[in-house]
């Protein structure tokens, strides 16, 4: 369907109410379409987004990075510093939002996002080209000035003009008394978002204007309705009912894949693994070093990378999370292919919600992070692992999105592949949306809609680790899994750690 044949009545329908699809969902209605339906199988009205309570998405987590470091990419560079403007309009506009206005899982007194800095640390003495490369470009924005370089005279001169006690945001791990080397940059632009509570605004913002929610198993998709030529008319639910459209949009995250086929070779679903520390309220000291406002976010090693490690403040009820993504797992199951002709691998998200139930995360990805603990936060290991997560993301053959008209359906668009930092963008991400929908021809397209359209690279190409397949190194099924005894520190182990 081409966008001259749409109108502002139109009925469109949402697949995901994660970032994706609430921001569209928003901006839509911005926009003046007056019949917007998002789904879910999740039941966010009752689980607030929480992980906690049962919600599996990416989108559902304590925290998520807020950051404008992108190196050369100034494109998401800068819609990053649009999208950080609104989070602060957010933060002013729920601040003044009586309490009684409010769904279950939010207040007043909440904010959405914490700019308390980010601490990116390199494993050597040395600033990785990324990182300069991200220096030059924020620099060119007029921004050098927010940019800290650890070791740089000049740049802590001005931390100490600008910080009460910089040093415990320069030096958040305390490496220069264990003396381990301390390379890196703080951003003070950066933060972190609060992310189940900032699903829930959005969530709120939609609803107030004018946009349906089918959450639950009523708002699970059961089929997409079609024509005899193909084309898209609606949506099947699990209840049974059809609900009609002259749009659907696709917008499930790492589920994508296994509800659209013709997506698989552009989009999968990865794994990236968590732990959670849990302080105790009796260790008030360790309360007041790792809350906001002492303590940022932090990058070790590259968050994408070899080691690739980062973490956040303490919530607020004293729980510190470590993320590690330095192998991205796939877990592949047989599904039918575009065709339904023949069964072909599709890697699917494996969490503790899902039909096959999976509470643990690999030996690999644990016993890194364990050892990263020991060597950088030492005062955490008595209290051992407290629960652990597999957050499963959808990786694009380029770590740029997918949002995008699906060329062999017609009535069909999909909005997904966030690559593991999209979550950043939804306060601004569905503007995009709304423009790429609007759009007639390619030509019409901006910068945006250009670089996140349909795409496929050449056989035999790179493509961000999808070429690996069903016998890769990252395989769910090769890999050793924790067991209970493996969330405690041991102390031999602990003595070996070197990160």
């Amino acid at each position: 369907m081409t966008s001259h044949e749409f109108s502002h009545s139109s009925p469109i329908k949402i697949i995901g109410a994660g970032v994706f699809g609430l921001s569209t969902g928003l901006y839509l209605s911005k926009a003046g379409y007056t019949d917007i339906t998002i789904f879910d199988y999740q039941p966010y009205h009752e689980n607030e987004y929480s992980t906690t309570n049962g919600a599996d998405a990416a989108s559902a987590d304590f925290n998520k990075v807020m950051r404008m470091s992108y190196g050369s990419d100034i494109m998401y560079q800068r819609l990053a510093m649009e999208g950080v403007k609104i989070w602060n309009e957010w933060n002013e506009q729920l601040s003044k939002t009586p309490n009684s206005e409010l769904p279950k899982g939010l207040s007043s007194d909440d904010k959405l996002w914490e700019n308390c800095g980010f601490l990116r640390l390199s494993e050597d003495d040395v600033l990785s080209d990324h990182e300069l490369t991200t220096l030059v470009s924020l620099t060119n924005e007029g921004l050098r000035d927010t940019q800290y370089i650890l070791g740089n005279v000049e740049d802590e001169n001005r931390a100490r003009d600008s910080f009460r006690r910089f040093d415990q945001k320069f030096d958040a791990l305390k490496r220069k008394e264990k003396g381990q080397a301390l390379r890196g940059v703080f951003d003070s632009t950066a933060g972190f978002l609060r992310a189940s509570k900032a699903c829930l605004w959005a969530m709120h913002l939609a609803r107030k204007s004018g946009v349906k929610f089918v959450i639950g198993e009523n708002g699970r998709l059961a089929s997409l309705i079609k024509e005899s030529d193909g084309k898209v008319v609606g949506v099947k639910t699990a209840d049974g009912v059809s609900h009609r459209a002259e749009l659907v949009i696709i917008a499930a995250g790492s589920w994508t894949p296994s509800l659209l086929p013709s997506v698989r070779r552009i989009l999968e679903a990865t794994a990236g693994s968590v732990a959670y520390i849990q302080i105790p309220k009796s260790r008030q000291d360790l309360w007041t070093r790792f809350a906001p406002e002492n303590f940022p976010v932090f990058s070790f090693g590259g968050w994408g990378s070899g080691a690739g490690l980062g973490g956040f403040p303490r919530t607020e009820t004293g729980i510190i999370k470590i993320g590690f993504r330095g192998k991205k797992y796939t877990n592949y199951d047989q599904l039918p292919s575009d065709d339904r002709k023949y069964m072909e691998p599709v890697s699917v998200p494996k969490t503790r919600y899902s039909p096959e139930v999976e509470t643990r995360i690999t030996k690999e990805a644990l016993n890194i992070i364990k050892g990263f603990i020991a060597s950088n936060l030492p005062e955490l290991v008595p209290f051992g692992i407290s629960g652990v997560r597999n957050c499963w993301y959808t990786d694009s053959l380029d770590n740029d999105f997918l949002i995008s008209r699906v060329p062999t359906q017609d009535g069909l668009m999909v909005c997904s592949g966030g690559s593991g930092h999209g979550f950043k963008f939804l306060p601004i991400l569905g503007r995009e949306v709304v423009r790429i929908i609007e759009s007639r021809r390619f030509n019409d397209l901006n910068e945006y809609g250009q670089r996140w359209q349909w795409r496929d690279k050449k056989v035999g190409d790179a493509r961000n680790g999808l070429e690996d397949g069903v016998n890769g190194p990252r395989v769910w099924s090769k890999m050793e899994l924790i067991s209970d005894d493996d969330l405690q520190f041991n102390v031999d182990y602990d003595e070996q750690s070197t990160l």
